[in-house]
């Protein structure tokens, strides 16, 4: 069985710039600790991607947080989690789940068993999405997510995210 790590949206602006919060700067060294337990070429990352139209877009709409703009150093991803990184494969992706790393998820689990642990930003956000988005599309593969290397827009959708995880059979690890 190979276990995979997903490390999403772990860049500046959802740390402690544009839409950073106390909570997010608070998980970055479990986070950090976390990637180290992975051999590199079991990790994957993604990044919250926008252009400059951000503002014109439906989430621009509902979220009017300039934030994430590709290039900009909101978007990278911060620096020392980034070191870890080395090796791993990362989807820029446009809205909250990648249906790219889905697919090709999909197409791994195919070809062998494998178990997949999430952790990073926002926990009510692009975690709970990304979770969903691959039970849907691989319900018998084994997903967790480390409520430790987690945060949310606020700790109480923090809360609600797990517990919208744990109803649709994701396992919340130490939360």
């Amino acid at each position: 069985m190979r276990k995979l790590l997903i490390v999403i949206d772990m860049q500046n602006d959802f740390i402690d710039a544009a839409l950073g919060t106390p909570e997010a700067v608070a998980i970055v060294e479990a986070v950090k600790d976390k990637i180290r337990t992975y051999a590199p070429r079991d990790i994957i990352a993604t990044m919250d991607t926008h252009g400059e139209n951000y503002m014109q877009t439906q989430e621009g709409t509902y979220l009017p947080v300039p934030h994430c703009i590709k290039g900009s150093q909101g978007w990278q991803i911060r620096s020392d989690i980034q070191e870890l990184l080395d090796g791993a494969r990362i989807y820029e992706k446009p809205t909250f789940g990648s249906t790219a790393l889905a697919e090709d998820l999909k197409k791994l689990s195919g070809q062998e068993e494998i178990e997949l642990e999430l952790v990073g930003l926002c926990t009510d956000i692009c975690v709970v999405s990304n979770a969903l988005l691959l039970k849907a599309m691989m319900p018998e593969v084994k997903i967790s997510v480390d409520a430790s290397c987690c945060a949310g827009v606020t700790p109480l959708k923090h809360q609600a995210a797990l517990e919208t995880m744990r109803s649709c059979q994701i396992q919340v690890l130490n939360g």
